[in-house]
């Protein structure tokens, strides 16, 4: 579809933050993020053995970008590149009208509102310049941070849905209204 015909990555910034692409020099920033003990306590993914430095990760986000399968952003302070965490819009319906965002963060960045104002960012980029429909969540029962941040941006649990790989978490949704 068209729509996700972005010819330049989309740099975005807010307030704090600047939202980047995922770069090479990332490896070993983007690796510890994503086997952070605390960072994955809700996330029931498998960490890499092969993978002891986040190349294959970024090689693997990266074709993903050039396919058009993924919008996957680093998030960094402004004036800083140094990754503190990630968000990404993904796992697009075969129409391209719905998305599935994720998010992690280093924890030393919790309760700072930068999450906040990363997902406002990027829900506001998913919606009004790719113009998906529905952007949806899924996070773990328990994990009440993300879930406050969802409610917090206007998600409401559909909780007609069950998550089959993860019987754990729910699925929250936003639709563009």
């Amino acid at each position: 579809m068209s729509r996700l015909n972005v010819t330049e990555f989309p740099i975005i910034e807010t307030e704090q933050l600047v939202l980047r692409e995922l770069l090479l020099s990332d490896q070993e920033l983007i690796y510890s993020l994503r086997t952070n003990t605390e960072v994955i306590k809700y996330i029931d993914r498998p960490i890499s053995r092969k993978d002891k430095n986040g190349l294959a990760f970024v090689e693997r986000i990266n074709n993903s970008i050039k396919n058009k399968d993924i919008f996957y952003w680093i998030i960094s302070l402004k004036g800083s590149s140094k990754l503190i965490g990630s968000i990404c819009l993904w796992n697009f319906s075969s129409d391209k009208s719905i998305a599935e965002v994720g998010y992690e963060l280093f924890p030393e960045y919790f309760r700072k509102g930068l999450m906040n104002e990363a997902l406002i960012a990027v829900l506001d980029f998913g919606f009004n310049r790719i113009q998906f429909k529905t952007i949806e969540a899924f996070t773990h029962r328990d994990n009440l941070g993300s879930k406050k941040l969802l409610i917090k941006n206007d998600f409401v649990e559909d909780s007609t849905r069950v998550d089959a790989d993860n019987l754990n978490n729910i699925i929250f949704i936003k639709t563009n209204d």
